[in-house]
C-alpha cells in the first residue's frame, strides 16, 4: 500500500533535493539564470521561476506524488488533477471515495471537492451575490454543514483564504479571470469551486481552456473533466455584470442566468486538508486515498 505525506519543497536545501541558485551576467538584453547545481538553466525570469517551482511535487522522503493526471498550473503555484477520471478519489468524513482532489497547493494543503451534491439551496436567500456579506450558503457551509462533520474530519480541515472576486461572463482570458477571482479574498473553512478551477481541471486545453471556449464546446468539454456531473451546481464566482447572479455549471456549460436566490441549484462543498495529513491508497475509486492525521 502506498503512503504519502503531503508537503512541498520550495527550492531550498532538503534531503535529496539540490539547491537551486541564480547568477546574473551583465551586459545582456536579458537576464541569464544559471542553475549550475541542478543542471537547469533559463534565459528569462519566468523560465527561472518555472524551473525553481518545477521541483515542487508533494513528497514524503523519496516517495513523490507525480500522477500523470496531476498537472502543474501555469498561472499559480498549484497542481491540478485533470481529465475525465484521474486517480483523485478520497475517503473523507467516512464517505468512501466520496471526495476528489481538485489541487495540491504549494503550501502542502490539498483542496478537495465532494463528488455528489449535499443539498439544493440558494447561494444567497436575499439574492445578493456577495459571498463575504456573508451569503446564506457561506453561513450554512461554515456553520451547520461544518458542525455536522465528524470530529476527525474537522481536525483535518484548515481555514484558508478563498477567491471570491467577480468575473466577466463568457470571457476568453483565463489569466485575467483568475486575477479577478483572486481580487477579493475571504477566510473560511468550507466554500465552493471557482469557475477557473472548473476550467483548469479540463485536460482539453485547446478547446476548453477558457470560459468562452468551454461554452462553445461544452458537449466535448464535459467529457474531459472529472468535475462534470449530469446536474447543475453552484460555483463560488459571481457575475461582475450585476449584484445578483452567480455562475453555475449545467450540462458542462457555465451559466449566469441563475439568481443567487435560486433554490434548485446543487451544492458541492469544497475544503482544504491540512499539510500535516497522511494519505494511504492509490486514489482510484476502488482504492481511494484515505485521510489520516
Amino acid at each position: 500500500m502506498k503512503k504519502y505525506l503531503i508537503g512541498f519543497i520550495l527550492g531550498f536545501v532538503s534531503v535529496g533535493i539540490v539547491a537551486v541558485y541564480a547568477e546574473t551576467y551583465f551586459p545582456s538584453n536579458d537576464v541569464t539564470y544559471d542553475n549550475k547545481e541542478s543542471g537547469l538553466s533559463s534565459t528569462n525570469v519566468q523560465g527561472a521561476i518555472d524551473e525553481l517551482y518545477g521541483v515542487c511535487f508533494p513528497s514524503a522522503g523519496d516517495q513523490v506524488i507525480e500522477d500523470a493526471d496531476l498537472e502543474k498550473d501555469p498561472y499559480e503555484c498549484r497542481y491540478f488533477f485533470t481529465g475525465a477520471n484521474p486517480n483523485n478519489y478520497v475517503t473523507f468524513n467516512n464517505e468512501t471515495a466520496g471526495w476528489r482532489i481538485i489541487s495540491v497547493e504549494c503550501d502542502g494543503t490539498i483542496k478537495i471537492m465532494r463528488q455528489a451534491y449535499i443539498e439544493r439551496m440558494a447561494w444567497d436567500s436575499s439574492n445578493i451575490s456577495n459571498w463575504a456579506r456573508p451569503a446564506s450558503l457561506n453561513t450554512y457551509l461554515n456553520g451547520t454543514y461544518y458542525n455536522g462533520l465528524n470530529v476527525t474530519a474537522k481536525s483535518q480541515i484548515v481555514a484558508k483564504d478563498w477567491s471570491i472576486g467577480t468575473i466577466t461572463n463568457d470571457n476568453n482570458d483565463l489569466a485575467q479571470q483568475i486575477n479577478n477571482e483572486n481580487g477579493i479574498k475571504l477566510n473560511g473553512k468550507v466554500a465552493l469551486p471557482t469557475v477557473s478551477e472548473y476550467i483548469r481541471t479540463n485536460s482539453n486545453k485547446s478547446e476548453c481552456g477558457s470560459f468562452n471556449l468551454n461554452d462553445d464546446n461544452y458537449n466535448k468539454c464535459k467529457n474531459t473533466t472529472w468535475m462534470y456531473i449530469n446536474d447543475y451546481w453552484w460555483t463560488l464566482s459571481p457575475n461582475s455584470d450585476n449584484s445578483y447572479t452567480v455562475f453555475c455549471v449545467e450540462s458542462g456549460s457555465i451559466h449566469d442566468y441563475y439568481g443567487a436566490d435560486d433554490t434548485n441549484t446543487a451544492v458541492r462543498p469544497v475544503l482544504y486538508l491540512s499539510s500535516e495529513i497522511t494519505l494511504t491508497g492509490s486514489g482510484t475509486q476502488s482504492d481511494p486515498y484515505v485521510v489520516s492525521s
